[in-house]
C-alpha cells in the first residue's frame, strides 16, 4: 500500500494575518520555483484561528497546492462557550484538517484521552480530517514505556470510530521531549513507535485498514533530518513546528525526496 506523504505545519501561537499571508506566499513561490508535484506530497498549514480567513482567501484565489487546517476545535456546536470555535465555523472557511490532542493542549489545557476522542469524532462528523496527536513525556521514554503509553492513547482516540471513519484520519506521533527542544528522536526511535501504532491499528481494525492510515512524526523536524526520518517504513510525513514558520525551510521539508 502506497501512502501519500503529508507535511503539515503547525504554526502554534505565531503569525498575525499579514505575516500568515507573507508566509504562505513565500511557501507557494518556493514550491513553484522547484517544480513541486502536489500529487506526490500533501501540504497542509495550520495557522491560528485569526489567520484562517486570510489564508483561505490567498489559497483559493491563487489556486495554491496547499491545504489548510485548524489547531483545535470545540466539541460543542454553538452556544455559551466563550472562546470556543465550532466545526461549522471551520467548515464554512473551507478548513479540511484539524489537529486534535496536541501535547500542548493535553498539558496546558488538561485535555484527556476521552476529550481527544470526542474531538476526533466531531471533526469526522463534519467531514474534515482529524490529525490525532500522541506521544510520550521524557520520564515515560526513560522508563522504556513509550510504546505501551502511545498505544494506549491510540486505543482511546479511536473509541467508537469505525474502520471507514478511521481511513479518514491521520496520526501524528510526537515524543514530547523532542518538541521545540532541538532534541530529535532517531529515525529508529520514530519507526519503533510508528510501527507499533500501525500494529495497534491492525488489531483495532485489520491490516488493510492499518496499511492505509498515515502516521506522521513530529518533534524538531527540519530539512537536515527529514529524509532520514521519511526513509522509515511506517513514517508517512511530518507535523512540523518551528521549521514551518520559515517558507524556504518548510519548502525544503515538503520537497524531502
Amino acid at each position: 500500500m502506497t501512502r501519500k506523504p503529508m507535511m503539515a505545519g503547525n504554526w502554534k501561537m505565531n503569525m498575525d494575518h499579514l505575516e500568515a499571508i507573507h508566509l504562505v506566499q513565500g511557501l507557494a513561490l518556493d514550491l513553484e520555483d522547484n517544480n513541486f508535484d502536489s500529487e506526490k506530497v500533501e501540504v497542509v498549514v495550520c495557522p491560528p484561528f485569526t489567520d484562517i480567513r486570510s489564508v483561505q482567501t490567498l489559497i483559493e484565489s491563487d489556486n495554491l497546492p496547499i491545504a489548510y487546517g485548524a489547531q483545535d476545535v470545540s466539541v460543542h456546536d454553538n452556544g455559551a462557550f466563550t472562546g470556543e470555535i465550532s466545526t461549522a465555523m471551520l467548515t464554512k472557511l473551507g478548513v479540511t484538517h484539524v489537529i486534535v490532542g496536541h501535547s500542548e493542549r493535553r498539558e496546558y489545557h488538561g485535555e484527556s484521552d476521552a476529550l481527544v476522542n470526542e474531538k476526533a469524532r466531531k471533526v469526522l462528523a463534519a467531514e474534515m480530517t482529524p490529525i490525532i496527536c500522541c506521544g510520550e513525556a521524557l520520564e515515560v521514554r526513560q522508563a522504556g514505556k513509550q510504546v505501551s503509553h502511545v498505544v494506549a492513547q491510540i486505543k482511546a482516540a479511536y473509541e467508537q470510530i469505525n474502520s471507514e471513519e478511521a481511513l479518514k484520519t491521520v496520526i501524528a506521533y510526537e515524543p514530547i521531549w523532542a518538541i521545540g527542544t532541538g532534541e530529535v528522536a532517531t529515525p529508529e526511535d520514530a519507526q519503533e513507535v510508528c510501527g507499533a501504532i500501525r500494529q495497534c491499528l491492525s488489531e483495532l481494525y485489520d491490516q488493510e485498514t492499518a496499511d492505509q492510515i498515515r502516521v506522521l512524526y513530529g518533534g524538531s523536524v527540519k530539512s537536515s533530518n527529514v529524509a532520514d526520518i521519511m526513509a522509515q517504513p511506517d513514517v508517512d510525513g511530518a507535523l512540523v513546528g518551528g521549521a514551518a514558520l520559515k517558507a524556504d525551510e518548510f519548502g525544503k521539508i515538503v520537497r524531502f525526496a
